[in-house]
């Protein structure tokens, strides 16, 4: 079976979808685009042979649309998403699923009320091999019961338009949902300290900033979140247990050995670091679908506590303060813990 998928938001990351559902995923075809820039659409549109529709809405209820997937501006996910549940069809949206727990809430009501699940979150790091292997690992009991987590997300440089906020909710929100999978446990409370302020970052950005978090268990996790480093994109992750440590891997690469130097190559994007990540994810929805399964990827449910949890922790750096994240109750319909 093809699944025929139909792509709202035909920016960058839309464009980089569509290649690899033509080029990568096998079992998919891009068959319909739209943007809200016309010109656009009929860019990423023309060279898969895909239609072009007025907007969102006449997308997803072409006849030919098997699936959706979602790459458009933010603020209007939840509008997209909640026409695909409304018309039953699966819906992939790229992060973050709404912009407010509200509209997140929103459509945890409607999938719930479909009754069976339609909605995934594009948490990519989950199908990344090392942090997969750091879950079979943590899993297992070999480390014993995980007590403190150490993170890093580094970027060498930010636009000027990056804001304080955007730390978490564009850059750690990424380690939010992972370490609430790694952890099969649910983060409870976030505070922000800002330590001495890099002379590399525009002057109105707090950066770097330390996000401490809490989860139910009791584990406590530090998160360096550094967007001006200067050296390179480096994501780093150790969680420490009772009775010993994993650790993530970097990206495999060559040593060399030269004029006295042992040298290895730093990622400087985060395209590279996880393009295999963003292949694997694909592959998998795609495969589900075509096999008349449901999404087992980041849940709506997760797609609203990193909201919350994000939304959260600007309250603590604005404030200074711990803020709890006072998640709703999980419905029975999105399973266990996190």
């Amino acid at each position: 079976m093809t699944v025929r998928v139909g792509v709202i938001g035909a920016g960058w990351i839309g464009h980089e979808h569509i290649r690899r559902l033509t080029h990568t995923v096998t079992g998919a075809r891009v068959v319909a685009v739209t943007d809200i820039d016309a010109a656009r659409a009929e860019e990423a549109a023309a060279p898969v042979g895909a239609r072009v529709y007025a907007n969102g809405a006449e997308l997803i209820a072409a006849d030919d649309v098997d699936a959706v997937l979602v790459t458009s501006w933010g603020p209007t996910h939840a509008e997209h998403v909640l026409t695909a549940i409304a018309a039953g069809k699966p819906v992939f949206c790229e992060k973050p699923l709404a912009t407010t727990a509200e509209d997140c809430l929103r459509i945890v009501e409607a999938e719930t009320a479909h009754g069976r699940r339609l909605v995934q979150v594009g948490f990519m790091r989950r199908y990344d091999a090392g942090y997969r292997k750091m879950r079979q690992v943590i899993a297992s009991g070999r480390i014993g019961e995980p007590l403190i987590v150490h993170c890093a997300h580094r970027n060498p440089t930010v636009p000027e338009s990056y804001t304080s906020a955007m730390a978490a909710l564009d850059t750690a929100v990424h380690e939010v949902d992972v370490l609430r999978w790694l952890l099969d446990d649910e983060i409870v409370s976030t505070q922000v300290l800002i330590p001495r302020a890099t002379s590399k970052r525009f002057t109105h950005l707090k950066d770097p900033q330390i996000m401490l978090f809490e989860t139910a268990k009791g584990v406590r996790i530090d998160l360096e979140v550094f967007v001006n480093c200067q050296y390179g994109y480096d994501i780093q992750c150790e969680a420490v247990g009772e009775e010993g440590l994993v650790r993530l891997p970097d990206p495999a690469t060559v040593g060399v050995r030269t004029s006295g130097r042992h040298s290895t190559e730093v990622l400087t994007d985060w395209v590279s670091r996880f393009r295999d990540a963003f292949d694997t994810e694909f592959r998998e929805w795609i495969a589900g679908l075509a096999a008349g399964a449901e999404p087992t990827g980041p849940s709506a449910w997760d797609g609203y506590a990193a909201t919350v949890i994000t939304a959260a922790t600007v309250e603590a750096l604005e404030s200074g303060r711990v803020v709890a994240t006072d998640l709703k109750p999980r419905p029975a319909f999105y399973g266990g813990a996190a």
